[in-house]
């Protein structure tokens, strides 16, 4: 069982947008012989983008499992997306997946989006591979691209390669580890490649590079430094053996490069994808706790040990309901009871399925290590932790960003809101960032998400996947409330029922809190007679309260709520009437503690020539936006500001007017801030 685990590698490909990560994927797909056709985004027949929004639009919108194989290890590979809106696909991955592959730019260099996975990976101590791509392109800077990921990443990066040539020159690399270079022939694709002797131009900058590799793993590994320092010849075996420890540490990060379009560095990358990234018994075992008792529990990745998975992705496939799982130890098989600790209750898996992109293929039994598809579990969803019940064990859940945008939808006609209602409750099944919920003043559905291209595609998957007729209306912004200082003040409710009072009473204090540490509602009352039920109830008021809104009706973040003193009548007192009287006290203490808005702010990133920087800045300023920071990239400046979101609706199309169609821009949620008063 060890030696079959020890030879799977769970990873996963991340980048920015238009990186070049799908392309690799395919190529990958094609030299281990997985497809027998290449892929290409620009002609829309991808294998691992599989749906029409995606072919449409040459984007991938979410996250595809497939399995190969190389040098008789099993290679299961997850395909993410790389633009900013549908990140929860990679963080939902990151967090099951043993090492990943992250694809640079080698003319856009580290991006906001790399940025982003790269937290990911680090949040979650997930080892990379990063591979330099696009050497063929005009404008490539391999050394550049290895200086802002220490810059900007605070990186280690281990130069394994160097590329042979650039933009039109580019021909094939140069291996440090076996001091060799490697060309492709255009002939079949790439699929065939030959060693040659390092070009006499490049020896001394192989030599150089070389040296500089053994120092670095040197600094970090005591079996090379005695050799280094001792002066002994390294082997590439020793070499190679090294840098996967300190590569399944976390300590460094291999670098490689290449062409993916070009069909150039995928073979090197491959082997270093089984050289250099962990197995499931190289990583550290899972860790959770008993549900029932709060015990530290652990899971080490083998066959023998209690059933413990994780729900990660949740997908609906020809109506049926898939469950994408990760297996960290035991065995699942066909027909089985899985226990829910979130749900208290039990499963009956109906089947098992090895996915390959949208296809499929049926398998009995599912082990440690594996990554597959179930059907059969009705009321599992993403974050769910799934076990033996005689051994439970509750997985620790992933966290998502809250929606940051919003529109209304409603059906056409009265018959069409059952399958509307149904169709909206699977988007949100699947992609934990979307919330549907009804306003309660208009009566109207919301559905929100993390920006404008993701309510796009959820509306266009409605229209078109679900046949849902509906009518959408413009995307708003979510706002959020909380307060600048604090104050006391009290609710109280009496109501006569039926000729019995019902009474409730509360003192409680609101104050602000640091932006983005939550809200924390504190039961400080010293009345001893207070029944339980009724202590519950204001709680539950404060908790409404604070999701329904103090102000403006608007989510609360931020605030410190602490119930200070309660009034109790015997016979006359009862649950409804304090859980109103916490919402009424609620509201009293917000207005006195000055409660106003807030709103998303974007960072935003604009790559623009330089005839053009003066308008854009301009632009930007009249967005409300705050310049940051200037660089260059190439023959191109880099303008990072922050933006609020509601000013940054229709900016793709004025970016293009303003620069004749030579600028672009990215953009992610940054953080809340006071919405102001224009």
């Amino acid at each position: 069982m060890s030696k079959r685990m020890a030879r799977i590698r769970n990873f996963g490909v991340a980048a920015h947008i238009d990186a070049g990560k799908t392309t690799v994927s395919e190529r990958i797909l094609y030299y281990t012989g997985k497809t027998h056709k290449m892929g290409e985004v620009h002609d829309g027949d991808t294998v691992m983008d599989w749906m029409i929004q995606e072919r449409e639009r040459g984007i991938t919108i979410t996250s595809a499992v497939t399995s190969c194989a190389w040098r008789g290890h099993d290679l299961h590979l997850v395909d993410t997306p790389g633009h900013v809106d549908f990140s929860v696909e990679v963080e939902r991955c990151m967090r099951v997946l043993d090492g990943v592959v992250i694809v640079f730019c080698a003319v856009g260099g580290v991006e906001p989006q790399s940025e982003t996975v790269w937290n990911q990976a680090e949040r979650y101590h997930v080892p990379r591979v990063t591979f330099i791509n696009k050497m063929d392109r005009v404008g490539a800077d391999f050394a550049g691209c290895i200086e802002e990921m220490r810059q900007k990443l605070g990186a280690k990066p281990i130069v394994m390669q160097l590329p042979w040539g650039a933009a039109e020159t580019f021909r094939g690399i140069i291996d440090l580890v076996k001091m060799e270079a490697t060309t492709w022939h255009s002939d079949d694709l790439g699929a065939t490649f030959e060693h040659v002797p390092i070009p006499r131009e490049l020896e001394d900058d192989a030599r150089l590079s070389r040296e500089a590799l053994i120092e670095a793993v040197a600094d970090l590994d005591d079996g090379v430094a005695e050799k280094y320092l001792a002066g002994t010849p390294l082997a590439a075996e020793d070499l190679i053996a090294a840098v996967r420890r300190v590569t399944v540490q976390n300590r460094a990060v291999p670098v490689f490069c290449g062409s993916g379009l070009r069909n150039k560095g995928i073979q090197p990358l491959l082997d270093a994808i089984v050289d250099f990234l962990p197995s499931p018994v190289d990583v550290p075992p899972i860790e959770g706790k008993h549900p029932q008792t709060g015990v530290h529990e652990v899971r080490h990745a083998k066959k023998d040990e209690p059933f413990s998975a994780l729900a990660f992705k949740i997908a609906t496939d020809e109506g049926r309901k898939l469950v994408f799982v990760r297996v960290y130890s035991g065995v699942m098989e066909t027909g089985s009871d899985l226990w829910n600790p979130r749900l208290k209750e039990g499963e009956r898996l109906a089947r098992i399925l090895r996915m390959h992109a949208n296809k499929r293929e049926r398998v009995e039994k599912a082990e440690a290590g594996d990554i597959v598809a179930v059907v059969g579990l009705k009321r599992t969803t993403t974050g769910d932790s799934l076990c033996d019940a005689k051994h439970p064990i509750a997985l620790e859940p992933i966290e998502f960003l809250k929606p940051v945008i919003s529109l209304a939808i409603e059906p056409k006609t009265q018959k069409d809101k059952e399958r509307l209602d149904q169709s909206l409750a699977k988007l949100a099944d699947e992609d934990p960032t979307v919330r549907v919920h009804e306003d309660p003043e208009t009566g109207q559905t919301i559905l929100s998400g993390m920006g404008e291209l993701h309510l796009e595609i959820l509306v266009d998957r409605l229209l078109r996947e679900f046949g849902s007729e509906a009518r959408v209306g413009k995307p708003q912004v979510v706002y959020r409330e909380t307060v600048r200082g604090e104050c006391e003040a009290e609710g109280r409710f009496e109501r006569k029922l039926d000729d019995a009072a019902i009474f409730g009473h509360v003192r409680l204090r609101i104050a602000s809190r640091a932006r983005g540490t939550g809200n924390t509602i504190v039961d400080s009352i010293a009345n001893e007679s207070l029944p339980p039920e009724c202590r519950a109830a204001l709680s539950e008021g404060v908790a409404e309260g604070l999701a329904s809104g103090i102000h403006a009706g608007y989510p609360v973040e931020d605030v410190d709520v602490t119930l200070s003193a309660a009034e109790f009548r015997e016979g006359g007192s009862a649950p409804g009437a304090y859980k109103a009287a916490a919402g009424m006290a609620l509201r009293k203490a917000a207005e006195g503690a000055g409660a106003f808005l807030l709103e998303p702010v974007m960072a935003v990133e604009v790559v623009v020539p330089d005839e053009f920087v003066g308008e854009i800045l301009g632009d930007l300023g009249a967005r409300r936006g705050k310049i940051e920071g200037m660089r260059k990239r190439g023959d191109k400046s880099i303008v990072d500001a922050f933006v609020p979101l509601r000013r940054m609706f229709g900016y793709s199309t004025a970016v293009r007017s303003m620069s004749q169609g030579r600028a672009s821009f990215t953009m992610h949620f940054a953080r809340y801030d006071d919405a102001g008063t224009d």
